[in-house]
């Protein structure tokens, strides 16, 4: 199978690295409190992608921990994914134009799918959604809302519009380290051409490899976000890459 490729998290709470449980700002644990130093390390590691969250803005509507995005963007030559409160073309174009790679575009996907258009005009290849479902439905708002629209419509709307890649997350795995919904993620890369990216529930190592298993059968499947496994050192780096054939 091909390779994939890991995104490790850094997730950002009052200039932090957390992980959530869940996605319950109250359930937070702090792992680091210097995201730049983070970044170093898990370049360091051998990945080639970051996948970063503003969790405060995601809540808020804006970029709440810009100074920590920053530290990170000038810690490491690796490109990042910056997600979290991104709601407006004046948001996407300060990141996009201060070194962030791609940007993660999630509630406002379904509450204003003309900025999903708009941006991948201004922006192509530079645009992800963020898709997060509970069983299934879109949620919303920090994950605080959920719609009652489904994840595969809202993924086949996302790829009319124009965006280089979705990220699903099932939003009752996330931070649980008990599996990827990996069922969920196949049904929604078949439903797509753009590639899909797996998130919310990697514990263990024996998940990543679940995960390559089943991206022989869904071409699709880009690549996996890891954050409380490789935190906790449930998940070692190098078996990580070794597994999900990246080295």
């Amino acid at each position: 199978a091909r390779p994939l490729t890991l995104y490790p998290a850094i997730d950002l709470k009052d200039g932090a690295c957390v992980r959530l449980r869940r996605g319950e700002m109250d359930d937070a644990t702090v792992y680091s409190d210097n995201p730049g130093a983070q970044a170093a390390a898990w370049q360091a590691a051998g990945f080639e992608w970051l996948h970063v969250v503003d969790l405060n803005g995601a809540f808020a509507g804006s970029s709440v921990n810009a100074p920590a995005v920053r530290a990170i963007i000038e810690a490491t030559t690796l490109p990042v994914q910056l997600g979290g409160g991104l709601r407006d073309m004046k948001g996407i174009e300060t990141w996009l134009s201060s070194g962030v790679t791609r940007v993660i575009l999630g509630s406002v996907a379904v509450k204003n799918p003309d900025l999903v258009r708009e941006a991948c005009k201004a922006f192509p290849g530079r645009i992800v959604a963020g898709i997060d479902a509970r069983a299934g439905r879109v949620a919303t708002e920090g994950w605080a809302e959920v719609s009652d629209m489904e994840a595969t419509d809202l993924a086949v709307r996302m790829q009319d519009a124009g965006v280089a890649a979705i990220i699903f997350t099932e939003i009752s795995r996330d931070g649980m380290l008990e599996g990827l919904d990996i069922d969920q993620t196949v049904a929604l890369s078949h439903a797509v051409q753009v590639p899909v990216i797996a998130s919310g529930g990697v514990g263990t190592i024996a998940h990543l490899a679940a995960l390559h298993d089943a991206a022989r059968t869904a071409p699709g499947i880009e690549g996996v976000i890891v954050g409380r496994a490789l935190y906790d050192g449930r998940v070692a780096p190098a078996e990580a890459l070794r597994v999900l054939g990246a080295c």
